[in-house]
Parts: structure tokens; sequence; C-alpha cells
């Protein structure tokens, strides 16, 4: 436990020298996430919110980046990273689940394969989750590298 604690802690010095350096007001706090096993980054701000997020969440996945390298040449282990700014992370997990509703819908009633492409690979796993308990639909990740893309299909079609 001393050792998580210790960690915590190097999270949030780095988090918040991260935030200092990029000449920002956002203050981060740091806790442990064990619903996802992880090191959560909650950054507070009144009017850099959009500054923090970025281009579709890419300050944010940077910031998990440098945090994560950061983080694990000091301890020398991988740590699982997620920094959030706001209700972004959920806004944008309920806006996948709507995403992956609708395609199992076009699944089901075409009877055909519904590609969902442009996803990231943290983007991609809500969706396989979101219908993973579904009894009509199957999802499966195809294409490597950026060309990779998910399809949601029909139980039993190829």
């Amino acid at each position: 436990m001393a050792a998580k604690n210790k960690i915590l802690v190097q999270v949030d010095e780095a988090a918040n020298g991260l935030l200092t350096l990029m000449g920002t007001k956002a203050k981060a706090r740091v806790y442990e996430d064990k619903e996802n096993q992880a090191i959560r980054v909650d950054i507070e701000t009144e009017d850099e919110t959009g500054l923090l997020i970025g281009r579709h969440g890419e300050t944010l996945a940077s910031m998990e980046t440098a945090l994560g390298m950061m983080i694990r040449q000091s301890v020398g282990e991988w740590v699982r990273i997620i920094v959030n700014v706001g209700d972004w992370r959920e806004r944008q997990e309920d806006h996948l689940k709507e995403i992956a509703e609708q395609a199992m819908e076009r699944a089901i009633q075409t009877g055909e394969p519904q590609p969902i492409y442009n996803l990231t690979p943290a983007q991609r796993r809500i969706v396989h989750l979101a219908l993973s308990e579904s009894k009509d639909v199957e999802t499966e990740s195809v294409g490597e590298g950026l060309e990779r893309y998910l399809v949601v299909k029909p139980k039993g079609k190829k």
C-alpha cells in the first residue's frame, strides 16, 4: 500500500507540474480508480476546459501518455493513468454508447454488418463493452494500425 501511495504522490506532483509548464491555472486531483485499475487525474479549471481537452480529447490523451511515461521512468513499471477534465470522459462514453446502440439497431434491422470508423483503441473498447451482453449482435475489430475499425454484426453472420 505504501508503494501505491508513493505512486499517487508522484502522479500528483507530475500532473500539477505539467499543468504549470503548460501555463494553466488548473489544478489536478489524483486518486486510485479501483474500478478501472488505474490512477485517476481529475483536472479542475474554470476557464481552460477546452484548451485542456483539446481537439477530440487529444490533449487529454497526450497528458495521459506523458504522465504514464514519467511515472514508468520513475517507478520502473507501467501504470495506467486516466486524465479527465470536467465530465468530458463521461459525456464521451455516453456518446459512444449511443453510437453502439444505433449500430446494433441497424445491424438487427438490416441483417448487415455495421462498420464504425475513426475510433481510437480506447473508444473501440467502450463500444465492445457496451455491446458485449447483447444476445443479438457481436463486435469485432478489423484491420491494422490507423486502418483499424470496429464492426457490429448480427450474431451468427460472417
